[in-house]
Formats: C-alpha cells, structure tokens, sequence
C-alpha cells in the first residue's frame, strides 16, 4: 500500500489506515473480536477521512462542526499511537525469529489478546461517539425566492437534534424571516474605496513600466475595491500576481479575495489576505508551513534539518523517481516561490536555510494553537487548553523563569519537542514516550545524565543534541531512528551500539568524532554522512569502509592538518577517497581541509592529488567541492562527470588543457576555479555550454584569461577576484572579451577601483 501523508487536516488517519490494513492481515484473523472492531475502526476513519478533507478548505468553521473535526483528528493520533506503541514493543524484543512471526506468537497470548481487545474496544467506542455526533447536517440553500418555495423543502429537511445548520440566501426580507423562527441577521459587502492605490499594486505587479498590460486593467480595478485600499493586502495581492499575467488568472485571485473579505468584513483585512495564501497552499504545504511555528522567532532554520524534521513526522513520502529528501526540498523550495518563507544562505539557486517573517510567523502560529497541531509550552505550564492533548511542543523560555519537563498525561501524546534554551534553566525529568522528533541541538548545558534513558523513546526518529561526551550505552535499541545529529557534542568515539540502528539514514557527526575499526561497513542504510574527520593514517582506512555503503549518496570529508607531516601516507588516503568515487552512488561530495582545532579556521592550503582517481565510468556525482587543498592540474576523467552541475577545485596554475576538460562538461551549471600561480600563458575560455555562475579568483596573482566569443552561452553572473597591480594581459590590453557573454547580468569585480577603470577603458 503507497505511503500516506500526515497532514494538519486529516491529522494521521491516512497512515493509520495503511497500518490498519497491514496490522489486519490473514494470520491476526483468528484472534477473536480484534480484527472485527479493528475492521469496523478502519471503515469509520474512512467516511471521517472524506469529511475532514472536505472540511479542510473552510476558513470558517461552525463552532460545533470545529469541535468534532478537531475529536477526529485526536483520535486518529491516539490510534496511531496504540498501533505503533504496540508493534514497536514487540520489534524491541526481538529473540531471532522473524519480526512478523514474533508478532503474530505475541499476539496469540492471552494476557497480549486481552490488552489489545480491551485498547481497541475503547478506541471503537470513540469512533462510534465521534460519528453520532457527526450525523449532523449542513446546507445552503442559494436565492430563495418566495415563501411558498422555502416550506416545500423545509419538508425535506430532517430534524435530528444533532446542530444541524441551515443557510438560505434571498432577495426578499419576507422571504429571509420566514426561513427562521429566530431573529435572522442580514450581511451585506459594504462596498471598497478605490483610493490612490494602484500605483502602489501597478509598480509591485509589473515593475516601474506597466505597458503592455491593458487587458487586465478591469480585473485589476476589481482587485483594488476588494483590498480595500489596505497597503499590506495590496502588496500581498500584487507580489502573487507578479509572474501571472494570465487574465484567468488574476480572475481566480479575484474571486478568491471577494470569498475572503466578503465572508466576516469586519475581522481583520491583514489576517484574511495572509489566510488567502495560506488557503491556496495544498495541504501538505499547509502541514509543513505551520510546523514552522516549533522554531523561535529570527531563527534560522536550516533546510536539511527541517527536511529530516518533516520525514519523521510523516509529512513526505517517497514519490516515483524521487526520494523523500529530494520531495521534501521541492516542497522547502515552493515556500519561498510564494514568499511564505524567507532564503537565507543562497548559493547558486541553492537556499540552504530560511527565516520566517514575523507577521507569517504570528498568523502561522495563531493558526498552529487553533488547529492544536503546535503547543508553546507557555500555554501548557499554565493550563491554556488543557483539556486538549498536546501534539508538538516547543520550549523557548524567554522570561528566564525556570522549566520542568516530566512525565504527564497531557504530555504522553507529543511527537515532536524542540528545546531552545541556552541555559541550564530547563529541567528534563522524563521525555513523552511517543516522541518522533526530539530537538537538543541549542541546549549547551546538556549533560548525559538528561538523556540516560532516550532508548525508552521506542518511535523517535529524529534526535540532535549537543555538549554531551558520550552517547547513551542503549542508543542502539532506537530501532525507528533515521537521523542522528551530534554536530555541536564532545563526543570523541561513537559507541559501536550506533550499529544496530538499523535505519539510521542520516548521520552528522562532530569533526573530531571517530568510529571503532569495521563498525561503518556495518551501517549499510546510512545515506548521509556529515563532517567525517579524518586526521590520523588509522582514520583514512574507515574511508575503504565507505565503499561498501552502496546508499551513500551525500559525503562530506574533512582532512585534518595532521596527515601532512611528510610521512607519504597521504597517497593511500588519496587513493582510497577515489576507490570510494568509484564504488558509490555519492552525488554530493564536498572535501575540505580543516585546521587541528577548528574546521572553519583555515589560514593553510594543502596538496590533494586526483590522478590516482580512475574512473572507469560515468558517475552520479552532481556536486563536488574541494576546499583549502589545491591540485596540480585537472584530470581527464573529469569529462566523465556527465551529471555534475556544482564544481569547486584549488589549482596550482591554471593550463589550457585544464579550461578543456571543464568546459566540456554539458552539465556543469556553477563553477568557482581558484588558482595560486595564475595561469600558464593567455588562457581563452571556451565551450561550459550550460554554465550559469562563475567565479575566477587568482588568490596571489594577476590574470590572463580571456573569454571567447561564444563561450559560456548562459551565464548569468560573474565574479573576478585578483591582484590588479600583478595583471598581465599579453596583447597589452586590460579587455577581457566580457563582451562576449551576452546573457550576462550583473557581475562583481573585487579588489580595488582601478581594475573598473581598466576595464572601462
């Protein structure tokens, strides 16, 4: 059965039923009572399923239908957590025999028919309670026109005593009286000032010239009455109109505004222009937006992070041809093409990290507490809601008052907690068992003693921490985790219990972390690993290991100051990266020299040779980065790179033969080449047909470069970085053929004021 989706919506109903349906099989048929309830369970959630969906487009909610969606979706989390509670205990006692038959031997127990007929009793109970009260109807009846034509359907409505509504629209105020016993209330658009704002919507929409465009000038007038004159809801208006100059288009957007402000005119204009956004995102864009409300305001999130954040909480499932993580950044990517999110750290077209504006982040969070998908623990600590189970928690504790987290019964159903206190003023007494994401990574006075008992946390799948020396000695027993993060600990050695996690995906290890001998060749699902330092010759053997991780796909090696003392074991650390090229599917590779004490603290460059790399084959590398270590010259199998699009390479002396090989890479998109000695005569660039940013820098040298007519059909951006008074341009002109690159836009030219005048020249 395909993957399903946990959304704000529908809450877990969908990955409840697919787990329902596996958990349902032939051999649990014969337990007596279980598959009958659990079978009548699932067809409940079903018809909730198909109502929550369709309850999910409202921005306007009856009270009491508000009341019953939100007792679905918490009875779908508590399901859930009874299956998986139940299926994860049985997988932890593992005796040899397959997981399947010790569940079906477990099952077969009394005392294990008895719990889970008794939990699966109370959960019918619910669903039956949550349906009755559904059993309510709600129907517009549009232009009524007479009297006579409301009693004739009257008759056909029931009166069930369940809160059924009825909304009747008409011309006629007779007509509208008589449709309802009580006194009736009549709302009417008032009607929206144009004012002086289209300028305002023009300049934002089209640019400083707005020609061109006079067919939408009618619907554009329309849009104006609609925003009210309002500058905020004109310049959100405008911004999601400015890549569309379809006339349909701007009508949607149009009748999309007139259904938001006709519907409660005197609520707020900011808050319903925000919730037409936020409207016109499907509904897994929905889910991962307001997940965002668990960070701290100005924060930067960063997206590899939030991406593993969402996989783990069920948000991002495989879809054909693309993994999680590759869904999961389109979807990182379609928040900020509609300005939901704001990039920080852009590279090429890559944005590594974002931010959220402060007014997105008020309605989202506002959004998050009304759906009960976020909690701030505020809110817990003094009982906001408390008849409601808490979900998500996240813990900022700005006042500096002091924080407890210990076991409750409000806390038991928490699937994410995120810490973000830099103080010991946090005190961790138990984790919620249910938890799926648990976030340390900002807490700085956390010690061992805090998370001695994370292996209780069955269901976790995503844990960052920080400080910690060591690792739990149980770590191995988180058999669901996927991502481990211990970037920012002290952790020297990981334990060889890191073995067993058997999922584990993703690994982020500190630079000075080291790994047991043969204990990585054991990891075979791990697809990501971070910051692997290697700074002894016994360290550079773990790099043979790497090749047997066939699903290893994004690698970053960090070579410690160490390995250049003379000794020529150098080469064999060389030789085995490049066995490692070879034998993978690494298409993110990135290596780069880090100082003894600090990684980012780089004042050296070192020798890194790649002839020995043979490749015999096209690979799969798509990004290759080598930082601080420069090279002789670039090596042929370069031009088997058939996929790359990202290259960053130190060369000693840029050669002709060098400017060949890379240009003719079809793929190749972003380039930074920094050289040391400059180049080997006049270099003509030519071929990188596909080549959108390039950036020359000539660390302690001149130039004498020049770019061919022809070459380079699509760049866009260009950096230049040199030493003006070392240039040496051979036909005694400072013309770099920049006149050559006709699709280029802006470009920087570092250094001083004089290189801009040589070239104005």
């Amino acid at each position: 059965m395909e993957a399903a989706l946990v959304t704000v919506s529908t809450g877990v109903i969908k990955p409840l039923l697919s787990k329902l349906f596996k958990l349902l099989g032939e051999e649990h048929a014969k337990l007596k009572g279980v598959h009958r309830d659990a079978k009548f369970i699932g067809d409940e959630m079903h018809s909730m399923q198909a109502a929550l969906e369709t309850l999910a487009d409202e921005e306007q909610l009856d009270p009491e239908m508000r009341i019953w969606r939100d007792a679905v979706r918490e009875l779908s989390y508590d399901m859930e957590d009874c299956v998986d509670d139940f299926v994860a205990r049985v997988d932890h006692d593992h005796d040899g025999r397959t997981a399947f038959k010790k569940f079906v031997d477990k099952l077969k127990k009394p005392k294990y028919q008895h719990r889970t007929a008794n939990e699966i009793g109370k959960l019918k109970t619910r669903a039956t309670e949550a349906n009755e009260r559904h059993k309510r109807y709600f129907i517009v009846i549009d232009d009524v026109w007479s009297a006579e034509q409301w009693k004739t359907i009257s008759l056909a409505l029931l009166n069930n005593n369940c809160g059924s509504r009825i909304i009747t629209t008409t011309r006629n105020n007779e007509v509208a009286s008589c449709c309802s016993s009580r006194v009736g209330r009549v709302y009417e658009m008032e009607p929206l000032s144009f004012g002086d704002s289209k300028s305002l919507f023009l300049r934002r929409a089209f640019g400083p010239e707005d020609s061109g465009h006079s067919h939408l000038e009618e619907v554009s007038n329309e849009i104006l009455r609609k925003c009210s004159g309002i500058p905020l809801a004109i310049i959100t208006v405008s911004s999601l109109l400015a890549d569309q100059h379809a006339e349909d288009e701007w009508k949607r957007v149009l009748a999309a505004i007139g259904s938001a402000l006709a519907k409660d005119p005197g609520a707020d204009k900011i808050t319903k222009i925000l919730s037409l956004s936020y409207f016109d995102l499907p509904h897994h864009l929905r889910t991962c937006l307001l997940y965002l409300s668990m960070f701290p305001e100005d924060s930067t999130i960063h997206k590899r992070h939030l991406i593993h954040m969402w996989i783990a909480e069920g948000f991002i499932r495989e879809e054909q041809g693309r993994s999680r993580h590759a869904v999961g950044e389109s979807y990182f990517n379609e928040l900020i093409n509609r300005c939901l999110i704001q990039p920080v750290d852009a590279e090429f077209d890559q944005v590594e990290s974002c931010r959220v504006h402060d007014i997105i982040l008020d309605f989202i969070t506002c959004k998050a507490a009304e759906e009960n998908f976020v909690t701030s623990f505020n809110d817990v600590e003094h009982g906001h809601n408390s008849h409601r189970r808490v979900r998500r928690i996240f813990v900022g504790n700005s006042n500096n008052e002091k924080v407890t987290i210990a076991a409750s019964p409000i806390l038991s159903h928490v699937r994410s907690l995120i810490v973000c206190v830099q103080y010991p003023q946090v005190s961790l007494l138990a984790f919620p068992p249910a938890l799926r994401v648990l976030d340390l990574g900002k807490c700085w006075w956390l010690e061992a003693h805090h998370i001695a008992s994370i292996e209780k946390l069955f269901l976790l799948k995503y844990l960052c921490l920080a400080n910690v020396t060591l690792l739990p000695r149980k770590i191995g027993e988180l058999q669901y985790l996927e991502t481990l993060d211990i970037t920012k600990t002290r952790i020297l050695e990981l334990p060889s219990a890191v073995t067993c996690l058997q999922r584990l995906t993703s690994l982020y290890i500190h630079f000075r972390t080291s790994f047991v001998d043969g204990m990585i060749g054991k990891m075979q699902s791990l697809e990501e690993l971070m910051m692997f330092g290697v700074h002894s010759y016994e360290q550079g053997k773990s790099l043979q290991e790497l090749s047997q991780l066939t699903k290893l796909w994004r690698l970053e090696v960090l070579l410690g100051c160490e390995l250049w003392g003379g000794t020529g074991q150098i080469e064999d650390i060389h030789n085995n990266i490049g066995t490692l090229l070879s034998s993978c599917n690494l298409r993110h590779l990135h290596i780069r020299k880090c100082s003894c004490s600090d990684p980012l603290a780089v004042k050296t460059y070192f020798p890194l040779s790649l002839e020995s790399w043979c490749l015999a084959t096209p690979c799969s590398l798509r990004e290759f980065y080598i930082t601080y270590c420069y090279i002789d010259k670039v090596p042929n199998w370069m031009r088997l790179l058939q996929n790359l699009r990202e290259l960053e390479l130190y060369v000693v002396t840029v050669r002709p033969e060098d400017v060949a090989i890379l240009g003719s890479v079809p793929t190749l998109l972003f380039l930074t080449l920094k050289t040391f000695n400059g180049t080997d005569g006049r270099i003509l660039l030519h071929g990188f047909s596909s080549l959108k940013y390039l950036c020359l820098e000539l660390l302690y040298c001149g130039t004498s470069l020049e770019f061919e007519a022809g070459s380079m059909p699509r760049l866009e951006h260009l950096k230049l970085e040199f030493r003006v008074h070392r240039m040496d341009c051979l036909n005694g002109s400072s013309n770099f053929g920049i006149q050559h690159l006709s699709a280029l836009s802006p470009f920087a030219l570092a250094n001083t004021l004089e290189a801009l005048s040589k070239l104005s020249s």
